[in-house]
């Protein structure tokens, strides 16, 4: 093997190695039997969520993982691989891949990483059924507004009885 080779090889890996650093979640899936309109259509809707999704050899996955301090992930580095990272929302790729497995029989969630841990498909599952973000953020909010809407609410109810106590 040239040594041109193996420096592109090499820095085929690093790039790998700083998606796993960059990313707060990453979601393997195999992807045989998928058909082209299907993965045109699924990479769109993980590119309007910030997600990036590639098909990487599995040898760069394997050493990359190893690079980047995942240990686990082997077993899911066999096949047809194809890994989504996702930046910023932890819960984006698990989700959007869940939908898509749910309807397309031949995707398949192998396994991934959620913020720096290795996670199994039944966690990636898990974590597909959770809320985005935002909903998250608005739930919180709505729990965090109720103990002042009560107050609110007493303080009415109390002006209204002295009025009607005046009368």
């Amino acid at each position: 093997m040239s040594k041109e080779i193996i420096t592109k090889k090499a820095a085929a890996v690093a790039e790998v190695v700083e998606k796993f650093n960059d990313a707060v979640s990453c979601v393997v899936v195999d992807y045989r039997g998928v058909t082209v309109e299907q993965v045109t259509e699924l990479r769109k809707e993980l590119r309007e969520a910030g997600v990036e999704m590639r098909v990487i050899k599995n040898t760069y996955l394997k050493r990359a993982a190893d690079k980047a301090g995942y240990e686990g992930l082997d077993d899911v580095f066999a096949g047809p691989t194809a890994i989504a990272f996702s930046k910023e929302d932890v819960v984006a790729p698990a989700r959007i891949l869940a939908k898509f497995a749910k309807d397309i029989d031949a995707l398949k969630i192998k396994g991934g990483m959620i913020e720096g841990k290795v996670a199994s498909l039944e966690e990636i599952n898990a974590l597909a059924t959770l809320p985005s973000r935002e909903g998250l953020l608005s739930m919180l909010l709505s729990v965090l507004q109720a103990p002042v809407r009560n107050v609110a609410y007493a303080v009415k109810a109390v002006a209204e009885s002295k009025d009607g106590d005046a009368a």
